[in-house]
């Protein structure tokens, strides 16, 4: 089915074909995972020794059946697939990770989700994040709200009495020690997009992201923060730009709204 009547697709539209298209691959990926133990899949590597197993492969293919044919103007973005730079011509593209957080994936960590997003002019209007280990579906289209499994997402405002619920690497987590909260650093979490999910559903007040995540990782779970309440930007509190030549980004902050800008300035200045 295509439903472009316009240069740009209906954002709850695109939002319900991107679900069914990632909840259709889950299973592919399912296949090979095993809680609590190694992957029965093929595992390979790619440049810079990052592991990629023949499930990412099979979930990238049925992402593209499923998805280019419906938005036949897109442009394509995969981890998994060769960049084709005529995406930089085009006002919409499709922005997948067949599976975020493969390591967990490989190592029986059911933190690994499905990402796709369709990107307007360099910022989402769709997006979905799956985690089909635990059964859960992260959905927004821009102005429509988030929902996680059907459940509206909306986020309340932060309680300085309650403490500080943080997602992130230690590293990049010791910077906020010196606001004086009680902080509360929430377990690892292999799939960046996931990491991320926590704050959209109030499991975290605050997720960070070390530099060089990519388009395909924080895309769909940017709009599904944005419409939750919450927000997601750099250092210098600017929303990430999809799309470009190059797809990564400096260190990120996802967070309620209302601590986000208390987050920024326990930083050291942007140089």
């Amino acid at each position: 089915m295509t439903i472009m009547t316009s240069s740009i697709p209906d954002p709850a539209a695109a939002r319900d074909i991107l679900v069914r298209a990632v909840e259709a691959a889950g299973p592919l990926a399912l296949r090979y995972f095993r809680e609590g133990e190694s992957t029965s899949a093929k595992v390979a590597h790619k440049h810079g020794n990052s592991p990629v197993t023949e499930a990412d492969h099979l979930v990238d293919e049925a992402l593209a059946k499923a998805l280019r044919p419906a938005f036949p103007e897109a442009g394509w973005l995969s981890e998994e697939s060769a960049d084709d730079e005529t995406r930089l011509d085009k006002d919409l593209t499709l922005i997948v990770d067949p599976i975020d957080g493969t390591r967990g994936f490989m190592t029986g960590d059911s933190c690994w989700t499905i990402c796709a997003a369709l990107v307007h002019r360099g910022r989402p209007i769709a997006g979905v994040v799956y985690a089909p280990a635990r059964d859960e579906t992260f959905a927004a289209a821009l102005g429509h709200g988030a929902v996680l499994n059907g459940r509206t997402l909306r986020l309340d405002a932060w309680q300085p009495e309650a403490g500080l619920r943080i997602a992130g690497p230690r590293s990049a987590i010791f910077d906020f020690e010196r606001l004086g909260y009680t902080i509360e650093r929430r377990s690892y979490v292999p799939s960046l997009a996931y990491r991320i999910a926590l704050v959209a559903a109030d499991r975290a007040d605050a997720a960070v992201a070390t530099k060089n995540s990519h388009d395909w990782d924080i895309a769909a779970i940017d709009l599904i923060v944005a419409e939750a309440g919450g927000r997601l930007t750099d250092l210098a509190g600017e929303p990430p730009r999809y799309n470009c030549p190059v797809p990564r980004h400096p260190p990120l902050i996802a967070s309620k709204a209302n601590l986000h800008g208390i987050l920024l300035e326990a930083l050291p200045p942007v140089a």
